[in-house]
């Protein structure tokens, strides 16, 4: 039996679409993607960067997706509702709760990297690191997070721009929101794609992240590979269940799922397209780590003709793909504080981001004022992380496996196939669906437990 509609519902399919690749789409494609195909030999972690994105992170986002609708209401509440209408435990409900706390914590300290996006829009728009040498460079960038009250200003005004978005609802937010950034990112992406085959060494750059060398690949390049699939498209803390409980009847789960996996790997690979021919046609090490968007591109665009108009429009296409990121954060957490308190959107909204602002006050001065103070240094694995550091390592690496795992388990073996067979369409698509229900029970599980223990045993 169907749980009554709780919140208002999408405009349009393409509506939900642009906001479901828009959570799906963010700093770890444009970001973080281009560093981990460099630090790991570039086409052959691509290939199964795709192959794990398949056979991983669809299943996954897929169960999200039906348990949102089905239950139609926020995570913890879908969790239960579903539990209950197949007649299991309601105690599903605290892997609902898990992702709230998830999504609270995550963008307490994704507002900072937010706020360095903000940041840069300016400090390259304005010229202030115009001409600057690679020192320079890099001197800016960690006099940025030196300097507690400018951290501070970028890092706030993020978190305000996206509580604001939040605030406006469903329809009047977030869908209008996406609507215009989702857009404007790939026409910057593009146009960052063509600049760079003009002005890059765009035949090596194609080579490197195209052409598989399949001897570099080992344990840790398959484990890195699932990793970034898995953190690229954002399943793990609930925020696309959140999304499915908006979505109506009509929406075919399965070929929205594979339309938002195939647009978020579409932006990691033009990412790469855009950065690398740069990289190489500078001598850069495509290695660079994350310093490779904040001081080594800055530094390239200095080199060459357009550089003053591309910098800041990469850093504004940056700055989209955080804020849709963030925006999808922020929902279920809002959704299950309305559902608890029966409060407004706008007050649920401000009362998250107020919880998360004071948490993300401990990240911002983790760069500067405390950042001797290491909250876990008892702990030998925890010896010389601030609070910056061990938010991250919480989240990446225990709460969103671990959420993505008990997804799997909930949905593949808890719930009755008659459910997920409805909501996935299975009439329609019969092997389809036993490729994704073989996939969701042992596939995604194991790989996602794999990674897992990887990370912890680091």
């Amino acid at each position: 039996m169907q749980q009554s509609t709780q919140h208002e519902q999408w405009s349009s399919k393409l509506g939900f679409l642009f906001a479901a690749v828009g959570s799906a789409v963010g700093l770890a494609n444009i970001w973080r993607f281009p560093y981990a195909a460099g630090e790991n030999g570039g086409g052959a972690f691509v290939l199964i960067y795709i192959l794990a994105v398949l056979v991983i992170v669809l299943p996954i986002l897929m169960a999200e997706l039906l348990v949102g609708r089905r239950g139609q209401m926020s995570p913890p509440n879908a969790i239960s509702a579903v539990a209950k209408e197949a007649g299991k435990s309601l105690n599903w409900r605290w892997m609902g709760l898990f992702g709230v706390a998830a999504a609270i914590l995550i963008f307490s300290f994704y507002t900072v990297v937010g706020g360095w996006t903000i940041a840069y829009v300016f400090k390259s728009g304005s010229g202030e690191i115009a001409n600057a040498d690679y020192a320079a460079m890099q001197a800016t960038f960690d006099g940025l997070n030196a300097s507690a009250g400018e951290l501070f200003l970028w890092a706030s005004a993020f978190l305000l721009i996206t509580v604001f978005v939040s605030a406006r609802g469903i329809k009047a937010g977030i869908e209008k929101a996406v609507k215009v950034l989702m857009p404007a990112l790939f026409i910057m992406l593009v146009g960052l794609v063509i600049f760079a085959a003009i002005q890059g060494d765009f035949n090596r750059a194609a080579q490197f992240l195209f052409v598989p060398d399949f001897s570099k690949i080992d344990s840790d390049v398959v484990l890195d590979a699932i990793g970034q699939a898995f953190f690229s498209i954002g399943v793990g803390i609930t925020n696309l269940m959140a999304y499915g409980a908006y979505l109506d009847r009509k929406t075919n789960i399965p070929r929205a799922s594979l339309t938002i996996i195939t647009a978020d790997t579409l932006v990691a690979l033009l990412a790469g397209m855009a950065i690398f021919p740069i990289v190489f046609a500078y001598g850069m090490d495509p290695s660079g780590g994350p310093g490779l968007v904040f001081m080594t591109l800055p530094f390239a665009f200095n080199q060459m003709p357009g550089g003053g108009v591309i910098g800041p429009m990469f850093f504004l296409l940056l700055f989209f793909a955080a804020l849709t990121s963030a925006i999808s954060m922020m929902e279920c957490a809002v959704a299950w504080l309305r559902e608890k308190t029966s409060w407004s959107r706008r007050k649920a909204a401000v009362a998250c981001g107020c919880l998360s602002w004071a948490l993300g006050l401990l990240s911002i001065f983790s760069f500067n004022i405390l950042s001797g103070v290491h909250p876990l240094g008892f702990i030998d694995k925890f010896a010389g992380k601030t609070f910056f550091d061990v938010f991250d390592f919480f989240i990446t690496t225990l709460m969103m496996p671990l959420c993505s795992i008990f997804v799997g388990i909930f949905v593949g073996w808890i719930l009755p196939k008659t459910i997920t067979f409805d909501e996935l369409n299975g009439d329609e698509m019969p092997i389809a669906y036993q490729v994704w229900y073989f996939l969701i029970r042992y596939v995604a599980p194991v790989g996602l437990g794999l990674v897992f223990l990887s990370m912890v045993t680091a």
